[in-house]
């Protein structure tokens, strides 16, 4: 048995308080702008038009997704693996959705808005302080935001050391890789692993 209809649901929760509502805003406010400037990870959410789905971490320093004076976000590109799930997405779409995260905050910011793949000069040296200019800006127009509350991070415990999984539980990424597809890869420890990406963060 499944829930078939909005009234179906509507049977199984209760209205949402109002404030769940009205915290919802249009654009960017103070506490907005500073928590993104405070943020190194970005979640970035986007579909294609068949409705497949894709949510792409992104980070980079406190801050690297900056905000324009009129509002809108540029999200800088970075070095990757080359698939552009995300990218053809905003192509099909124009939509996103982002959730920025900063260490040790339950609290997180989630964005929705249109998007574009900006090649606009003055997008890309908005980053020149960074070191590597961007080959592309996804530059958003805000149309949503608000603060989601904490309930994930305290059952998660995301933040306390103690509930800190060893990275020895599970192989290596590479050799999970390799017996998912069968293409060998190179073993390696965490120290060569971050070595190897170096030259791209």
């Amino acid at each position: 048995m499944n829930v078939e209809s909005l009234a179906d649901l509507r049977q199984l929760y209760a209205a949402p308080q109002p404030r769940a509502i009205k915290k919802q805003i249009a654009g960017l406010d103070v506490h907005c702008r500073r928590f993104i400037a405070l943020s190194p990870f970005v979640i970035l959410a986007t579909s294609g038009k068949a409705h497949d789905m894709d949510a792409s971490p992104r980070g980079g320093p406190p801050g690297f997704v900056k905000v324009t004076e009129s509002g809108d976000l540029l999200l800088p590109d970075a070095p990757g693996n080359n698939r552009l799930d995300s990218f053809e997405n905003i192509l099909a779409t124009g939509k996103v959705g982002l959730l920025f995260l900063i260490p040790g905050f339950d609290e997180t910011l989630r964005v929705n808005g249109s998007a574009v793949l900006s090649l606009n000069a003055d997008d890309i040296a908005v980053f020149a302080s960074q070191g590597r200019l961007p080959k592309l800006v996804v530059r958003v127009s805000v149309e949503a935001a608000y603060l989601h509350c904490a309930k994930a991070f305290l059952r998660s415990r995301l933040w306390e050391p103690e509930a800190k999984v060893d990275r020895t539980v599970l192989p290596t990424a590479g050799k999970m890789i390799s017996d998912q597809t069968g293409i060998r890869v190179a073993p390696e420890t965490r120290e060569e692993m971050v070595r190897r990406y170096a030259p791209a963060l």
